[in-house]
Parts: structure tokens; sequence; C-alpha cells
């Protein structure tokens, strides 16, 4: 299952790195010059934060829009494709728990903008997204199903609770645990654990 999950996440790497480079280049140069031509304090969790949603849009696009091209049936009864996988296997992790990656980050991103308590503007937020891509994808040789939309949802919302659930966290911990130096640093020990969990790299044989 990791394994399946870390290949569909690495799956759109190879068609998008240089697109990603290059607005990386872009946004950071802009943002660099910005804050010292206005004299604006840099932080880094904020701006990294930022930019790790750009770049996520730009990988949702490439999922949506160029990989697994098909020109199957569209489905507009609501879990008929859902119910057709068996749990556990390959394309039930890929068809089901892949949508709901897939909208995990929007869901915690959007929270974190819009600063709601409450689920329903994400719902709102989700389902117009989700539907929008449905509804572009139909219109690009692919397919619209409604099953995509219920998942993408279901994304949308675990990353709602997901981010009131960090909130919560944050709230309870001591002082030194919520200043600028400690939340850089913790932000850079997660990045590092996510690059060695994506490329799947052994640090024991770099360290040897």
């Amino acid at each position: 299952m990791i394994d399946t999950i870390r290949t569909m996440i690495t799956g759109v790497l190879p068609d998008i790195w240089p697109v990603i480079i290059i607005i990386t280049v872009i946004a950071c140069t802009l943002r660099i010059a910005y804050i010292v031509n206005n004299e604006k304090e840099f932080c880094f969790y904020r701006e990294l934060f930022m930019l790790l949603f750009i770049l996520y849009v730009m990988c949702l696009f490439e999922v949506v829009t160029i990989q697994d091209y098909n020109y199957g049936l569209s489905n507009f009864i609501p879990f008929h494709e859902i119910f057709r996988y068996d749990i556990g296997s390959r394309l039930f992790i890929k068809n089901i728990l892949g949508n709901i990656l897939l909208f995990l980050p929007y869901g915690y991103f959007a929270t974190s903008y819009v600063n709601n308590k409450k689920v329903w503007p994400v719902v709102i937020l989700t389902v117009i997204i989700s539907i929008t891509i449905e509804l572009v994808q139909l219109n690009i040789g692919r397919t619209f199903d409604i099953d995509d939309v219920i998942l993408n949802t279901c994304g949308g919302v675990l990353g709602f609770y997901l981010y009131r659930f960090m909130d919560a966290i944050s709230n309870r911990l001591p002082k030194i645990f919520k200043t600028e130096g400690f939340i850089n640093f913790f932000v850079i020990v997660i990045l590092i654990f996510i690059i060695i969990f994506l490329f799947n790299i052994n640090i024991f044989e770099l360290i040897q």
C-alpha cells in the first residue's frame, strides 16, 4: 500500500519537474524581491506553505488533465464505481484512496487560508473545484465520474479536520514550540522525511 501511494505521488514528477523548477524560481525570486523592496518580514515556513500550495495546484492539474488519459464511460450514479473495487486492492488504493488523498491538501490549505471553523465552506469549495475538474475532463476526451466528486469531497473534509486537529494541538503546546525558529526547524525536518519517503532513500547507506 505504501509503495503504491509513493508510486502515485512520484508518478507525476517525470513529466512536471521542468515546470516545477521554473515556477519555483519565478515565485521565489518575485517573492524575495517583494520582501526586500518593501522591507517585509521573511518567515520561512509561511513562504514555504504558499509555495507548496502553488506546486500542489500544478501537480493536481497534471493528474486530472494528462495522466491516465482514457475514453471510458461517464458515471452519474453515486457510489456505482466506488463499490467495484476490492478493499486493499491496487485499483482500490489508486482510484479510491488516491482520489481522497488528492484533495486532502486542498482541504488543509483552504481551511488555513479561509480560517474557518466550520466544515461546510470547505465542502462547498471542494465540490465546486471537483465538479469543475470533472466537467473539464468530460470535454477533453476523458470522463465525468460523480464518485470522484464524492471522494474528492471526502478528501477535502479530511484536510479540514487535519488542520483543525493540528491547530488544536498547537494551541496546547508550550510557547517555546510556537516560536518561529522552532516551527522552521520542525518544517525542515518534516520536509527531509517526506523526501526520504518519496524517493525511498536509504539514509543508512548514505551515512556509510
